[in-house]
């Protein structure tokens, strides 16, 4: 019999699901995640509360993107957070296939669980 997930494991799973529904089907809708001291830092480039991080995210220059995750790991903090980080792969319009990584905190306020920081890159290495 498999032992039940942790309440974390579940909240940061559920948490990583609707995210990336949510950024493959409507971008704009993802401000109800964040709260205006979230901080995103996108491929290097800081952005902080819920407003810029939000126009960052629409302004992405594709139409069409579709996110499948490979592995995500979920923990616990210290301050009653969890520290979620994602592996995976995304395609948008007609580019070739790319890896990604993105961390997550999650904090509850309220009663929801919401994220404070995001931390996204794709996975391309640049030896030269």
């Amino acid at each position: 019999m498999m032992a039940e997930q942790p309440l974390w494991e579940q909240i940061g799973s559920s948490f990583v699901q609707h995210y990336y529904q949510m950024f493959d089907s409507d971008r704009s809708q993802l401000g109800s995640i964040y709260i205006d001291t979230s901080c995103l830092t996108w491929e290097g480039q800081p952005y902080q509360g819920k407003i810029a991080i939000v126009e960052k995210l629409t302004s992405l220059p594709f139409t069409k993107i579709a996110h499948s995750i490979t592995a995500q790991d979920h923990q616990p903090t210290p301050d009653n957070c969890i520290l979620s980080m994602v592996v995976g792969q995304l395609k948008a319009d007609e580019d070739p296939i790319m890896g990604f990584h993105q961390s997550f905190i999650l904090k509850n306020i309220n009663d929801a669980w919401v994220c404070t920081n995001d931390m996204f890159r794709l996975a391309i290495h640049n030896f030269g």
